[in-house]
């Protein structure tokens, strides 16, 4: 079948398309920015139609010649109205597919009760209805927690059951739920690309355990080899509250983690198993809770994790090119630029600058980098915590704490857009470069201001970055340094603030 996927940047549209075309299907990925899908492992085998869903003229362009579209878009996170552009774009989509003649039309929506709906999880079940109305039939696949490395869900559940052996919790915890492991989620959505017959229905879809939260904690503490997590349940906290406790201890922020916790309010539990006429269960059964989260446990401790929930652009992040005019800023560009030679080649200098960011760190007073990401969430930023996807190679679109990477041209440079609240945009880029024969590490920061309140924050913030930016070129240089001479003398592990790990090769996961 010809497919269409819609939200390949996301986590689960970027494990959906390479499992359509190993299935044997040709598929046609539809984003807003073409260049933000570039580096994906199997860029090279699909077709890119550049397209907004709330665009009719370029999203009828996208689905011509399409058998069968995922709609795999969703808000995420406040701001706006998110469920007036969800509507939107689903009615769009809907009407651009039914002129295109496409055949299904396969939507990915939340599995809850019908009651006392939370915003987020409400908006869904409105995309679910607009598309079920539509001229095409629609086959909506409702699910509850999903369980996969990388998954919004597993992180949140991960980290609050790792750092928090006694806990006082909401009172969701003790609500039911039935998650569902990724493998069985992509398993599902890739049979309805060749199942056969009309169908325009909804489907529960779940695994074979139903549990509270609090199980699903000590679940994962039990398959982690933790102890058994205290859970003590208050009736005080708020969804919003919680939220904000999630971002703190959690690498989720706290505008991500609120859909999140609001959805866990709701009952979760399949009402039907019906999709199983249509897509039986496979030999083994549906994967188990505790399977599912020792598989994705596996491929963190491999670092071989496909996508991750940072996959998708962080509502209300900037998302602007960087300005290669001055006179795009009304000649308000700010800069900071910096150079150092450095005596290792071009690419020891290239291996550090790529495993920059995470674990790794940023090779310049990690406390202060770590402050910035700390007040950075408590104005509902995505602060450090969000790490890399992989701790040696970065791809176009992936998150490196609070940045997501614009450019790389290996070898050569790398360019990062923030995603902290800033009053205007700014960048960073790293370098490598020769001269004279010499290998030279370029630095450049650039801030273009918003207002007045942006030149103030960059004349107030200038003697900090002189610092911080200052110290980085030595700091880069001294761990490339470090790096090339660690096989000769035959030791490994570095200091994070002046060296970097060698990055290692490792194949994208399903």
């Amino acid at each position: 079948m010809r497919c269409l996927v819609t939200g390949a940047t996301g986590y689960i549209g970027g494990r959906l398309v390479p499992e359509l075309l190993d299935a044997g299907h040709e598929v046609r990925c539809m984003a807003r920015t073409a260049g933000s899908l570039r580096d994906q492992p199997w860029a090279s085998r699909v077709e890119i139609a550049q397209a907004d869903a709330t665009d009719a003229g370029s999203t009828r362009k996208a689905l011509d010649g399409i058998d069968v579209a995922y709609y795999l878009i969703h808000t995420m996170g406040g701001g706006g109205d998110f469920a007036e552009a969800d509507r939107r774009a689903a009615a769009t989509f809907a009407e651009a597919a039914g002129e295109a003649g496409v055949r299904r039309v396969v939507y990915l929506g939340g599995l809850t009760s019908d009651e006392g709906l939370s915003p987020h999880m409400r908006s869904r079940a409105e995309v679910a209805e607009i598309l079920l109305r539509a001229p095409v039939p629609a086959v909506v696949l409702r699910a509850a927690v999903i369980i996969g490395s990388g998954s919004a869900s597993f992180e949140m559940l991960r980290y609050l059951t790792e750092r928090l052996p006694v806990m006082t919790t909401p009172r969701w915890v003790r609500t039911r739920t039935q998650p569902i492991a990724i493998r069985d989620v992509l398993r599902y959505l890739v049979a309805w690309a060749g199942a056969e017959g009309e169908v325009n229905r909804s489907f529960d879809i779940g695994g074979p355990d139903v549990l509270t939260y609090a199980d699903m904690m000590n679940g994962y503490a039990e398959a982690a080899g933790l102890t058994r997590r205290l859970i003590i349940p208050v009736p005080m906290l708020s969804p919003g509250l919680s939220s904000h406790w999630v971002g703190l201890v959690t690498p989720v922020p706290a505008n991500l983690a609120r859909p999140l916790v609001e959805s866990l309010r709701n009952e979760a539990v399949c009402r039907e198993h019906d999709i199983a006429r249509h897509v039986p269960d496979p030999p083994g059964g549906l994967v188990p809770f505790r399977r599912a989260v020792e598989l994705a446990l596996q491929r963190v401790r491999d670092a071989n994790v496909a996508t991750r929930w940072s996959s998708a652009s962080t509502p209300g992040a900037p998302s602007d090119p960087l300005p290669t005019d001055p006179g795009w800023a009304g000649g308000s560009l700010y800069s900071d630029r910096r150079a150092r030679e450095v005596d290792v080649s071009p690419e020891a200098l290239w291996a550090v600058i790529e495993a920059i960011g995470g674990e790794t760190g940023w090779y310049s007073l990690p406390v202060a980098w770590r402050a910035r990401g700390f007040l950075d969430r408590l104005v509902g930023g995505v602060g450090l915590r969000r790490g890399r996807r992989d701790p040696g190679r970065l791809r176009v679109g992936d998150s490196v704490d609070f940045w997501r990477v614009e450019e790389v041209e290996p070898g050569r440079l790398l360019r990062l857009r923030a995603e902290m609240r800033l009053p205007g945009l700014a960048w960073l880029e790293l370098g490598v470069a020769r001269h004279r024969g010499r290998t030279v590490y370029r630095q450049r920061a650039i801030f273009h201001p918003r207002g007045l309140a942006g030149h103030l924050y960059w004349w107030v913030i200038s003697p900090f970055h002189s610092v911080i930016f200052g110290r980085m070129p030595r700091n880069v240089a001294r761990a490339a340094e470090a790096a090339s001479r660690a096989p000769l003398r035959g030791t490994s592990g570095t200091d994070p603030s002046s060296a970097s790990p060698s990055p290692s090769r490792r194949s994208s996961a399903g």
